[in-house]
C-alpha cells in the first residue's frame, strides 16, 4: 500500500519520521478516521473542522481545507487503486528538542494511512461488555482524538481480541461513558439516550450525525449522566463510529436487547446509508447537536 507522508505518496514500508517527533515522544498529535464511499469522503468538512480546532489547542501551526485534503485523498486513492477506503488522517507536532516545548510547532508531521474497506448494506451486531477500568478524564478541557490511547489499550486487553465484543467504559463515578472505540446510544420509551459530553467522552463526528439524524426523524434525544441501570433497562442499544457506522448490541452481560431487529436502530442505519456517498457536512441535513 501507498500512504501520504509530508507532501509525498510513498510505499508504507519506506515511510520514515524523526525519532524526535513530539507526537512520538510526548503524544502531541491528533488523528481523524473516516471512510470514503465511491470516492466520496463522508462528512469530510466536519472531520477537518474538528482536526483544525484540536491542532489550535495543541499549538500546532497547521490548518487544512477541503480542497487540499480532497486532492491528497484522490492522489492516494489513485495510487492504491481504490474507491472505497478506510482513512486515518494523522498530524503530530513534528521534531523538537528533548523536553517539553511551549513555543508553537511549525513543521508538523502529516501522515495519511489508507486501507481497502468495501461498503456493506447490512448492520453489524456485537455484544457489550462493561470493563472494570474506568474511563480516564480528558487531559484538557475536552477530550481530543489524540495519541493518548493507553486507557483504551488497557480496556481492549481486558476484553481481548474478540471482534464481536465492544467494551463499555464507565466513569470513575459509575456513570455510563462510551465504548472503547465508539460512542454509545440506547432507546427506551421512544427516546434516544446518550451520555453527555460532561462525562468526558469524545464528541464523535458520527455521534453528532446520529443525533442530528434522530432529531430530523422526530425522535426525542436526551443527553445526560446515566447509571448502568438506565442503560440495561433499554429496548435497543447501539454504538457508533465513523468506520463501523452503527453497530447494534444484542446484549450487555446478561441483559438482552433487540439487536439488529431494533426498529429505531434499523431506521437510523437506513437513513445513514442514504448520505454516505454525497454528504460533506452534517449541517447539510439541517441539524447539529446543541453541545
Amino acid at each position: 500500500m501507498y500512504i501520504y507522508l509530508n507532501g509525498q505518496i510513498v510505499k508504507q514500508e519506506e515511510a520514515v519520521i524523526s525519532p524526535f517527533d513530539h507526537g512520538f515522544m510526548y503524544g502531541l498529535g491528533l488523528f481523524e478516521t473516516f471512510r470514503i464511499y465511491d470516492g466520496h469522503p463522508f462528512l469530510l468538512d466536519d472531520h477537518i473542522t474538528r482536526l483544525n480546532e484540536g491542532l489550535q489547542l495543541l499549538n500546532i501551526n497547521r490548518v487544512f481545507n477541503r480542497l487540499e485534503v480532497v486532492k491528497l485523498l484522490n492522489d492516494l486513492l489513485k495510487a492504491n487503486g481504490l474507491t472505497n477506503a478506510y482513512i486515518r488522517f494523522n498530524v503530530s507536532a513534528g521534531s523538537g528538542a528533548i523536553g517539553l516545548q511551549t513555543a508553537p510547532y511549525i513543521n508538523p508531521t502529516v501522515i495519511v494511512y489508507i486501507k481497502s474497506l468495501e461498503k456493506r448494506n447490512s448492520m453489524f451486531e456485537k455484544k457489550g461488555q462493561i470493563v472494570t477500568i474506568p474511563r480516564n478524564t480528558p487531559e484538557g478541557r475536552e477530550r481530543l482524538k489524540s495519541h493518548h490511547y493507553l486507557n483504551n489499550v488497557f480496556a481492549k486487553r481486558e476484553v481481548g481480541d474478540k471482534l464481536d465484543v465492544e467494551g463499555i467504559f464507565l466513569t470513575k463515578d459509575n456513570y455510563v461513558a462510551e465504548g472503547i472505540t465508539s460512542n454509545l446510544f440506547w432507546v427506551k420509551d421512544h427516546t434516544l439516550y446518550t451520555p453527555c459530553l460532561n462525562t468526558g467522552i469524545l464528541n464523535g463526528i458520527t455521534r453528532r450525525f446520529i443525533i442530528s439524524l434522530a432529531r430530523n426523524k422526530g425522535l426525542r434525544v436526551e443527553e445526560n449522566f446515566y447509571p448502568v441501570e438506565h442503560l440495561i433497562e433499554a429496548e435497543e442499544v447501539f454504538t457508533t463510529n465513523s468506520i463501523q457506522e452503527i453497530v447494534a448490541l444484542s446484549h450487555i452481560e446478561t441483559h438482552y436487547f433487540k439487536g439488529e431487529d431494533g426498529e429505531i436502530t434499523a431506521m437510523l442505519h437506513k437513513a445513514y446509508q442514504q448520505f454516505t456517498s454525497s454528504l460533506w457536512a452534517m449541517k447539510e441535513i439541517g441539524g447539529i447537536d446543541d453541545e
